[in-house]
């Protein structure tokens, strides 16, 4: 998954270069995606918050991953949200196990500093 800046904006630019996606399949989810709603500015310029970066990579995910369709996509993300489920892009199976095998690390010091032998 790629870094998201720490930045209160992107334009559409940035986040299609980000996501590697191309404007116009950014401009084609907005029509499709009713969670996925940048801003304009006074110009008519797109504008995406971190949570519509977030949302985008979802979909990307969901779509060029998980192999859903258009339709598919659209109908899990309204019931995870009527769900308040959160819009987050899971973790790759690497991450996920990194991630466990770091807790898994941290408990052992943990257990062996307030449980020595």
């Amino acid at each position: 998954m790629p870094q998201i800046p720490e930045k209160l904006y992107f334009k559409i630019g940035e986040v299609a270069a980000l996501l590697q996606l191309k404007t116009h399949v950014l401009r084609y989810w907005e029509t499709e995606f009713s969670v996925l709603k940048p801003v304009k500015s006074r110009s008519n310029q797109r504008l995406y918050r971190r949570k519509d970066v977030e949302t985008a990579l979802l979909i990307k995910e969901l779509l060029y991953r998980q192999g859903f369709t258009i339709a598919g996509a659209r109908k899990k993300l309204q019931v995870e949200k009527q769900l308040g489920l959160p819009l987050t892009v899971p973790y790759s199976t690497e991450e996920t196990l990194a991630e466990i095998k770091s807790d898994l690390i941290q408990l052992r010091s943990f257990l062996r500093n307030t449980h020595p032998e």
